[in-house]
């Protein structure tokens, strides 16, 4: 599996990623991760939609949940678009977030079981077994139309620049 030594940054203090990050125009890797019933869910269930896909380290960290949250907001007016947040909490620690915070258009999915978003998108950190944060849009037909790998973890991503590839392809 490819790493990629000082990827991201946390503090200031270079991170090792696992895996290949896709770029725009690739197709979108499937994965399967535990949603916050615990059941199973693949990428491929999104079939036919635009999804934007975000990539936390933790819901329970000041950043994530602003994150989080700001996606959600935006997002509950934009039909025709699933948000979808994955971290390695797990799933009960999810639906907890959710009901304290009253967020009801994304969907949070945890990865701890066998790291298949993290390693299908790169964005598993080696030394922490953590997401990196990062953000990425697919479109209807499976393509990734946006990617971005937000550097230092403490940072935010570009809201716009995501929102508005998501706008352009719903």
């Amino acid at each position: 599996m490819k790493e990629r030594k000082g990827a991201a940054t946390m503090k200031g203090s270079p991170l090792t990623l696992v895996g290949r990050m896709p770029e725009i125009g690739d197709r979108a890797p499937d994965f399967t991760v535990t949603a916050n019933d615990m059941s199973a869910f693949s990428l491929s269930s999104c079939k036919g939609k635009v999804c934007i896909i975000c990539s936390v380290p933790s819901l329970d960290t000041p950043v994530c949940d602003l994150e989080t949250r700001r996606f959600n907001q935006e997002v509950a007016g934009m039909g025709g678009v699933m948000l979808l947040t994955i971290s390695m909490d797990l799933p009960f620690a999810q639906k907890r977030w959710c009901g304290a915070t009253g967020a009801s258009t994304v969907v949070t999915l945890s990865d701890h079981k066998d790291a298949s978003f993290g390693t299908a998108y790169g964005v598993l950190i080696k030394e922490l077994r953590l997401l990196a944060r990062a953000v990425f849009v697919v479109d209807r037909q499976g393509i990734v139309r946006y990617a971005e790998l937000v550097k230092e973890l403490t940072d935010e991503p570009d809201y716009r620049g995501a929102l508005q590839a998501a706008k352009e392809v719903a």
